[in-house]
């Protein structure tokens, strides 16, 4: 963190919830689904056959109140205004930059239940970010 930062574009994030036996998905997004950036580390490093590999990892923290009902943690989302200091290769106070990692402000945020074909890698359009009306599981007969 103290010289390979990196930002990570995206316009929303999934995370599930356990439903009883199945898991809902919901989506995530930042101000109406603009488009927003994840604090990201990266690195440069040789395999054992000597190919140089990219890599990059979406830095995670607390769940704000939006985000705990569904899970745990959330991805450190940072503010367009923090982008430059971020990125500043001269700024190695990991202090500074620890500041960063904090929840996301939830009245910024919105989240909606999507379908499942989120779940499946060869799914990559609109509809995976679509709201739906999340299904009623009952969790017991009687």
């Amino acid at each position: 963190m103290k010289s390979r930062r990196c930002l990570i574009p995206a316009d929303g994030f999934y995370e599930w919830q356990k439903r009883g036996k199945t898991k809902q998905p919901y989506c995530f997004e930042v101000e109406e689904g603009y488009l927003f950036a994840f604090a990201g580390i990266w690195d440069r490093w040789r395999n054992p056959t000597g190919d140089v590999i990219e890599t990059c990892s979406i830095l995670t923290t607390k769940a704000n109140t939006l985000t705990s009902s569904i899970h745990d943690r959330m991805p450190v989302i940072l503010k367009s205004d923090d982008f430059d200091l971020w990125l500043d290769p001269g700024m190695t106070d990991v202090s500074v930059i620890s500041e960063f990692l904090k929840p996301y402000d939830p009245r910024l945020m919105r989240c909606y239940p999507v379908s499942n074909s989120v779940n499946r890698v060869a799914n990559d359009d609109e509809q995976c970010s679509a709201p739906i009306e999340p299904a009623q599981v009952q969790d017991r007969l009687f």
